[in-house]
């Protein structure tokens, strides 16, 4: 089993030219950069979410207060 590993990896080598650490270095970079930048994008949706909902719940209570009905026996002067 061992040598079969060993010659998997001698094809490997063979297909593959051997990244060097640099560009290794430059991928793993952009990559984290872009995830950096899609979590600060979905981060930014939930927030402007958030106030959405915030201001169209105030404009509701806003509503609800308005079209209440006061009875007069309720509210005494």
């Amino acid at each position: 089993m061992f040598t079969r590993i060993i010659s998997v990896c001698r094809i490997v080598k063979s297909e593959f030219p051997m990244l060097n650490t640099k560009r290794l270095a430059d991928v793993g970079y952009r990559v984290f950069s872009g995830s950096m930048m899609l979590l600060t994008l979905y981060g930014g949706y939930l927030c402007a979410m958030r106030g959405y909902r915030y201001m169209l719940r105030q404009k509701q209570l806003k509503l609800a207060a308005q079209n209440q009905n006061i009875d007069p026996e309720i509210v005494k002067d």
